[in-house]
This record gives C-alpha cells, structure tokens and sequence, in this order.
C-alpha cells in the first residue's frame, strides 16, 4: 500500500514539467484576465487584451515543449485543451455582454467543441486517438488571432470580419473532424 502511495505521488511530481506548468499558468490567468475586464479602468481592455495573448502564447509553447521534450502527460491531455476551451469562451462571452459578438456564434463555437470532444470520446472507447487536424490548428488561430483584434477599437464591419472568420472556420473544423473520422461514428452504434 505504502509503495503503491508512493509510485502515485512520484508520478504525479512528474507532470508537474514545464510544459504542464505552462498550462496551469494560463488557467489562472483567465481571472485575472477576467477581473482586468470588469474592474474598468481607464486602459483595462489593453490589459486584459495583453493577458489574453500571453495565456494564448502559453498554449503555443506548452504544445512545443510537450512535443519536443517528451513532457506529455495524461494531465496536460486533460487540462490543455480545457484551459484553451475556457479562455476562448470567457473571451467570447465577454463579447457577447458587450454586443459585439452574437450569441448564437458563440453556441456554434460550443457545439462543434462538444461534437468534437464528443467523437475523440467514442473514439476513445474504441481505443482510437483522434490526432489534431490541421483545420482545427487553423481554427485556433483564428479565433485566437480574432478575438485579441476585437479588443481594440474597431469599426462594425471589422467586428463582424472577425465573427465571420470565427464562425467560418469553426464550422469547416467541425465538419472536417467528422468527414476524415466518419468510421468511427460507424464503430459508435
């Protein structure tokens, strides 16, 4: 028992890399980023908005340090792409309560995540691991890029270029996940 203890707690010291530490810096930046935007100070949204591109840079250099270091981990396959989920849409829905994005954009952005974590799930049970597409790297870019534009003072047609090109290559994201996996909705009935 005692060693069983010891070789969880040994194990768990482990993920604790850099490339997880990474990650766990940009969940705790999405208050702070959060708290920049509601406090209102003169110069709150630069802030907040430079935030929001460290805690985005974070997610790039956690990937490549994963990758290239060998520091991947059961714990940042789960918390990465949760904290990038969160950030995305903390973001958004500051939008949305400002009137610069429309909900029903952001419930597409929600859907597709659903649907796509929904179909790594039932791949998952099939002992399939469903690779990042290129459309879905492309997407985060976007959006990533997009969302940090919407910031700055902006005239209307600007905004909605950029709640276009979210949408946009959301959906051919979405539908790309499901059209290059559309065997393993077959394995899921």
């Amino acid at each position: 028992m005692e060693q069983a203890t010891k070789r969880g707690l040994a194990k768990s010291v482990t993920t604790m890399n850099t490339a997880n530490k990474l990650t766990i810096a940009r969940v705790i930046l999405i208050p702070v980023f959060l708290v920049l935007l509601y406090i209102g100070f003169e110069g709150s949204n630069y802030a907040a908005m430079a935030v929001f591109i460290f805690a985005s840079l974070t997610d790039i250099a956690d990937g490549y340090i994963a990758r290239t270091r060998g520091q991947i981990t059961d714990f940042g396959k789960f918390l990465d792409p949760l904290a990038d989920k969160i950030l995305v849409f903390a973001a958004m829905l500051w939008f949305v309560e400002q009137g610069l994005m429309p909900a029903w954009a952001v419930l597409i952005v929600v859907m597709r995540e659903f649907m796509v974590t929904g179909l790594r799930l039932v791949a998952v049970g099939s002992k399939i691991v469903i690779p990042a597409a290129i459309s879905g790297k492309i997407k985060t870019a976007v959006t990533m890029t997009c969302l940090t534009v919407m910031f700055l003072p902006l005239r209307s047609w600007m905004v909605y270029t950029c709640v276009a090109a979210i949408t946009i290559t959301t959906v051919i994201s979405g539908v790309d996940y499901f059209v290059r996996n559309r065997d393993i909705m077959k394995m899921g009935k």
